[in-house]
């Protein structure tokens, strides 16, 4: 008999299992409808024997010790700081935009003061920030959004910035230095052997019983007296009883190349007339050392498995109608990005969970981080 169903092995599914079994010594069902556990952020070796993400890149970083410190306990790190290049106007230039950038595009010899009195030159500020675009026009002024963003948030949200919600372009920074990382998180690392063999050590314990391939409904009804930490999408585990929720979500291309190195930078960013939004090159994330190379293409879409929340107004009014559902049905916890639609980081839902885990069991967060 099991003490808990949960449906999802991603990070937010495979965390919470393992507190539960690991550290409160409950019996955890862990359902997924997948073949794989790992949810998005699941990678194998392709027919070449490159390591590849299968639901396109997943890099790991995070501001916090305690998310950290707890995945160091199923996996050793590699060191890796993400840097991307976008395709503008027949170059490739540092995205977030950065001193270089804009000495690159403009064929300019801007200092970082000079620089950042451009930016103020031609920003158009914004009483209230509201949209995607406001963020970055208030910043860095039209032009530059209208290369760098504006039709890559339309490919990739099928929808102009100016329909989308802030918090969508207020990830990307925009630098006066050449600081041309991705990210600037105090910890920025990749899982030296892959993220499915960091599952395979979140789940390997006694107490957890995997079942893929599994409708959770289904499942259930084997488990009527085990509480349910559902990590689906919230609308689906309601059966869409106020409408869906709107998700993007995306196409994967992978090709594989007879050569070691085929682009000159971990991801190019697309923001032009290319079908695609971006083009990872799995080597450079993973370190691993072939003479091969497998690449991925990336095309947005609105129909499909729901990888992103879209982030409007009404969407989040359409969530609260769920949430409140959600709130008054007992026995029943929601999780992750698609279980409380929130565009979350991998490090977000892990410090999601582990939060959930406490307020369960009433362990404090320090406590709740150690091993066992």
């Amino acid at each position: 008999m099991f003490d808990y169903v949960v449906v999802g092995a991603g990070f937010a599914g495979a965390t919470i299992a393992e507190r539960l079994a690991v550290q409160a010594g409950r019996k955890v069902l862990i359902c997924d409808k997948r073949p794989h556990i790992g949810g998005n952020a699941y990678d194998h070796y392709d027919e070449a024997g490159i390591l590849v993400h299968k639901y396109g890149p997943h890099i790991f970083h995070t501001n916090s010790r305690d998310v950290y410190e707890y995945l160091s306990h199923f996996t050793e790190w590699r060191p890796y700081q993400h840097r991307v290049l976008a395709c503008v106007d027949g170059q490739l230039l540092p995205i977030p935009i950065n001193l270089d950038t804009v000495n690159r595009l403009y064929g300019t010899n801007f200092t970082s003061f000079q620089v950042e009195q451009f930016f103020a030159s031609v920003a158009e500020p914004a009483a209230r920030i509201r949209t995607s675009e406001d963020v970055i026009v208030s910043k860095v002024g039209r032009e530059l959004y209208e290369k760098f963003f504006r039709n890559y948030t339309r490919k990739q949200w099928g929808l102009d910035p100016s329909e989308l919600d802030a918090s969508v372009t207020a990830r990307v920074p925009v630098r006066t230095n050449r600081d041309d990382r991705y990210f600037t998180d105090t910890y920025q690392v990749m899982p030296r052997h892959g993220y499915t063999r960091l599952f395979e050590r979140m789940l390997a314990h006694p107490n957890i019983k995997v079942l893929l391939n599994a409708d959770y409904r289904e499942v259930g009804t084997l488990c009527p007296t085990a509480e349910v930490i559902y990590t689906g999408p919230i609308d689906e585990y309601f059966g869409y009883r106020f409408g869906r929720l709107p998700y993007r979500s995306l196409d994967f291309s992978f090709e594989t190349r007879n050569i070691g190195v085929a682009q000159p930078a971990p991801v190019v960013n697309y923001p032009n007339e290319n079908a695609y939004t971006r083009v990872t090159e799995f080597k450079y994330l993973t370190g691993q050392e072939h003479p091969k190379t497998t690449l991925v293409y990336e095309y947005a879409k609105a129909e499909g498995d729901p990888y992103y929340p879209v982030p409007r107004p009404e969407n989040a009014a359409l969530y609260r109608k769920y949430q409140e559902l959600a709130e008054a049905t007992p026995g029943v916890y929601f999780l992750g990005r698609l279980g409380t639609y929130k565009y979350y980081n991998m490090d977000q839902v892990v410090a999601q969970a582990l939060t959930l885990y406490g307020k369960l069991t009433g362990v404090q967060r320090e406590t709740a981080i150690n091993a066992a």
